[in-house]
């Protein structure tokens, strides 16, 4: 009879085997909502966002690593000058068959790589990158809610990545605390591709809106701000560059998103 019970609540428990299999995919489950993106004026419109989902941190060495072994166009030395420049993972070194990441990077994220590729991977995983409206509506939350971008030190976090960001490596992905929405790595340690990286922010829809193109994309630091006083916010715009599609830094990387319905 002990047994019996045991068995009914398990399978009557309200902790259902679909919530464990999104806590342990790698991907966060993103609310609809809204956020205001880097304006001067107080009464530019909201951006919406609808729910979707978000790996909860960068693409790593590892994870790309299976990508280019498994694609083999996209490998260092077999990828098109049209699709990624020369500085293309260019910290991979050379082994006996492909280049390949060390040993001690394999869990850091991948840097060089081109939007192109960072777009092929994520579609080979049934995802894509996320836009710039879901990037900086994640990014804007802290360690306890959705938009921290008023509580106290929430700049100062950011403005010390700045400084730091063209001097240092990245280190291993996941290791700092995860937000409100349990994602890591949104602020300082990598800059991150978009979707729609070379269009601007003055859209109400969350899928952007390209009738003004310029080149853009998101930094882990780069938050929604409307305060003239916001310095971290507005250090973004001095943190854009020319980039284009095929363009690689040292700091730059990805992770990739889903529609929540698919």
């Amino acid at each position: 009879m002990l047994r019996y019970c045991f068995v009914l609540m398990v399978l009557i428990s309200p902790y259902t085997w679909g919530q464990d299999s999104i806590a342990n995919d790698g991907m966060a489950n993103i609310t609809a909502g809204e956020y205001r993106p880097l304006y001067l004026s107080t009464d530019s419109p909201l951006v919406s966002v609808a729910p979707f989902r978000l790996d909860k941190k960068p693409v790593t060495n590892r994870e790309f690593l299976q990508f280019v072994s498994e694609n083999k166009k996209w490998q260092r030395d077999v990828v098109p000058s049209l699709f990624a420049e020369s500085g293309y993972l260019s910290h991979w070194v050379h082994s006996l068959t492909q280049y390949e990441p060390n040993s001690t990077d394999l869990e850091k994220p991948v840097i060089y790589v081109s939007w192109y590729a960072a777009q092929a991977y994520c579609q080979a995983q049934k995802k894509r990158l996320p836009t710039v409206a879901e990037w900086e509506y994640v990014a804007q939350a802290s360690f306890i809610q959705k938009d921290g971008s008023q509580e106290k030190g929430y700049n100062q976090t950011i403005l010390d990545w700045y400084a730091k960001a063209a001097k240092h490596s990245p280190t291993e992905v996941g290791k700092d605390e995860a937000n409100y929405w349990g994602v890591h790595n949104m602020h300082g340690l990598i800059w991150e591709w978009t979707e729609d990286f070379n269009s601007n922010l003055i859209s109400g829809e969350s899928r952007g809106d390209s009738s003004v193109n310029k080149d853009l994309y998101c930094a882990s630091g780069a938050v929604g701000a409307v305060n003239p006083s916001d310095y971290a916010a507005f250090m973004r715009y001095g943190f854009r560059s020319s980039l284009n599609a095929k363009f690689t830094l040292s700091s730059l990387g990805f992770r990739c998103a889903i529609d929540d319905n698919d």
